[in-house]
């Protein structure tokens, strides 16, 4: 579904992320991993166009979209969730969900949302409610829900469970399979909890200052012999 090819991105001057080579699998779930400040969310804003690409390209279902704007991205399929700030505090969940699906007719519309709801019947209780009121956790199935409103196709998740309870995120990780085998859904995540996103993940990634230094299935990193020192970063060589 996705692939970059030596994507060389950043910010402006900062330079980030060095000749990224990924291939995100149709329908799977891949994980990206590793230290502190190694790129993990800024590979996530490359493939959404929020950053400064110097070089290499994002494909997406082959299509080249390196110099496509983001609010386009969206409208292909691609949708991107950070950490903070990912859903529209003073409005209720009811209206975050419609806004999501404003190009949406009628009809189409009401489906979207009825599936929303279905996936994260949670949230029905709460359709008069401020967004901005609900929990931490609440709040990520409102902001997957209105990606499954916009009917994305590649879903981007950014630290879905960061200050969560261990309860909560492990109802975060598995709503994030059931996106996968009931809806079909390519998911990548960036996480924090690197076991327990390995765990429920096809295929990993694990970036170190900005450059893979593994690719291959989750679970043969999960029992890499220094797995603890790559993803802690001790050892790696710049």
């Amino acid at each position: 579904m996705l692939r970059t090819e030596k994507l060389n991105a950043g910010y402006r001057e900062l330079h980030i992320l060095f000749d990224v080579d990924a291939t995100i699998e149709d329908n799977k779930i891949t994980t990206v991993v590793g230290p502190n400040g190694s790129g993990k969310s800024t590979f996530l804003k490359s493939v959404f166009g929020l950053t400064t690409v110097y070089s290499g390209k994002v494909l997406f279902r082959s299509e080249d979209i390196t110099k496509v704007p983001p609010h386009q991205r969206t409208k292909k399929g691609i949708a991107y969730l950070p950490q903070i700030d990912n859903v529209f505090a003073n409005l209720t969940v009811e209206e975050n969900l419609k806004i999501a699906g404003y190009t949406l007719e009628k009809n189409e519309l009401k489906d979207r949302i009825d599936l929303a709801l279905d996936v994260f019947p949670e949230l029905n209780k709460y359709l008069k409610k401020r967004a901005g009121a609900l929990s931490g956790g609440e709040r990520q199935f409102l902001a997957i829900a209105t990606a499954l409103v916009r009917k994305a196709e590649l879903l981007m998740l950014d630290e879905p469970t960061a200050q969560l309870s261990p309860k909560m995120a492990g109802i975060i990780f598995d709503k994030i399979v059931e996106l996968r085998d009931r809806l079909g859904l390519t998911i990548l995540l960036v996480e924090q909890n690197v076991t327990g996103a390995l765990e429920i993940s096809d295929n990993a990634y694990l970036l170190a200052s900005g450059r893979v230094i593994f690719s291959g299935k989750a679970e043969e990193l999960l029992e890499h012999e220094k797995f603890e020192e790559l993803c802690m970063g001790v050892g790696i060589e710049a």
